[in-house]
């Protein structure tokens, strides 16, 4: 049976949910969103490749097919898929895929440009290019180097690439969102986002490489209700990241492929018995090595399509814009 609205809070604040200022009354469908992050992740697509740690936006040519042929998929179905974008990709000679998926709708949000940690104290801590070659970043402190990187990303895809920015995830989830971080919250807001997605809730994931048992399921199901949209004190709109992300279940983890089909299929199905909100966090470089078939995108397109007219699946402006102070 759907949880209470009271029951519902409840179970979001045990699981550390953080300060609400105010959070989503449970929306008539359920919002199923799928969200990609375009960058390249260390250890794919082979073991040892951690040299993308420097080069977080340098896709290679298998990773940015992906990206496009997922777009395709959800468009054909009816929906959109929303991006996040690490700037630096629009340094690429060719990024007319990346125009394509603008063209056709897809929403694509800031990821910054250089893959920066937001939550960082030192520049040191900002990006692993920024130790290698500190000159890049020398004078700065590493508050301006993270706002610098939040419009350099910005500027990088309304200049080379003519989109409409949508929103703006951090690198990296963060189990308590931004609730004690109220300068980072003052940041995007003074770089013009309403809206943030960072936080990723604690969950289980079992032993590595050993299949997840019912306990582990069911405490990722259970971490949903603490992925539920809400807005700090600030005004800053949170839209967190739905449990289990792909690079979490497989490159963490070593999960095989139905044990992560199963994880999702357990959380979009709650979110839609419960009206709720999932926000599906993958990404294609990550996802062409270990779902080249694109099942996880078909199976939340096929459950939510089952559901009728309980669900939908949208990009995060539409979810945001149901917590926006009127």
């Amino acid at each position: 049976m759907p949880l209470s609205r009271r029951t519902f809070l409840q179970t979001a604040a045990a699981l550390g949910a953080g300060s609400l200022g105010s959070f989503a009354a449970p929306a008539r469908k359920a919002q199923i969103a799928i969200t990609l992050d375009l960058e390249m992740s260390a250890q794919y697509p082979r073991a040892g490749m951690t040299e993308w740690n420097y080069e977080k936006g340098n896709l290679d040519e298998p990773t940015k097919a992906y990206a496009l042929e997922a777009g395709k998929l959800v468009k054909a179905r009816g929906s959109v898929l929303h991006y996040f974008c690490v700037g630096r990709v629009l340094e690429q000679p060719n990024i007319d895929w990346l125009k394509e998926l603008h063209a056709s709708g897809h929403p694509i949000g800031n990821h910054t440009y250089d893959h920066v940690y937001v939550l960082a104290q030192t520049p040191e801590q900002t990006q692993f290019r920024f130790q290698r070659s500190p000159w890049l970043v020398e004078g700065l402190s590493a508050r301006e180097i993270i706002e610098r990187n939040v419009r350099l990303g910005h500027v990088a895809m309304t200049q080379r690439a003519g989109i409409t920015v949508h929103g703006f995830r951090t690198p990296g989830g963060f189990a308590d969102g931004l609730d004690d971080r109220a300068d980072v919250q003052d940041l995007l807001l003074g770089c013009g986002y309403p809206w943030v997605s960072s936080k990723y809730p604690r969950h289980d994931t079992g032993k590595p490489g050993e299949q997840p048992d019912a306990a582990v399921y069911a405490n990722i199901v259970a971490a949903q209700a603490a992925a539920q949209p809400f807005v700090y004190p600030s005004g800053l709109i949170e839209i967190p990241m739905s449990p289990i992300s792909d690079v979490n279940a497989f490159r963490s983890n070593h999960w095989k492929l139905d044990w992560f089909l199963e994880a999702i299929r357990r959380g979009v199905t709650w979110a839609i018995e419960n009206r709720a909100v999932y926000d599906f966090l993958a990404h294609p470089s990550c996802l062409v090595v270990e779902d080249p078939e694109f099942a996880a995108i078909r199976l939340i397109c096929d459950l939510v399509a089952a559901a009728g007219d309980r669900a939908e699946i949208v990009g995060l402006d539409k979810i945001a814009a149901a917590l926006k102070t009127p």
